[in-house]
């Protein structure tokens, strides 16, 4: 296989950086979807949007475990 000049390899390296960013956005697109179809089982009317943006940007912040906890902890005891 003869060599590559630096000219090739840094088309070939720019094209693998293209196909990867465009399976990164495809990824990220796809897990908003699926998260949106949770999103749309729920009853949101009863909160306003800056409200529902807060809280959801509040959770997306926290790590997992710790939003799940602070839920735990808040919600109502039946």
């Amino acid at each position: 296989m003869p060599k590559m000049s630096d000219r090739e390899k840094l088309a070939d390296l720019a094209a693998k950086c293209r196909k990867i960013a465009e399976e990164i956005e495809a990824t990220r697109q796809r897990m908003r979807e699926r998260y949106s179809a949770i999103v749309t089982a729920l009853p949101v009317e009863t909160y306003s949007e800056r409200e529902f943006r807060e809280a959801m940007g509040l959770l997306v912040k926290l790590d997992a475990s710790t939003a799940i906890a602070a839920l735990k902890t808040a919600a109502p005891r039946p």
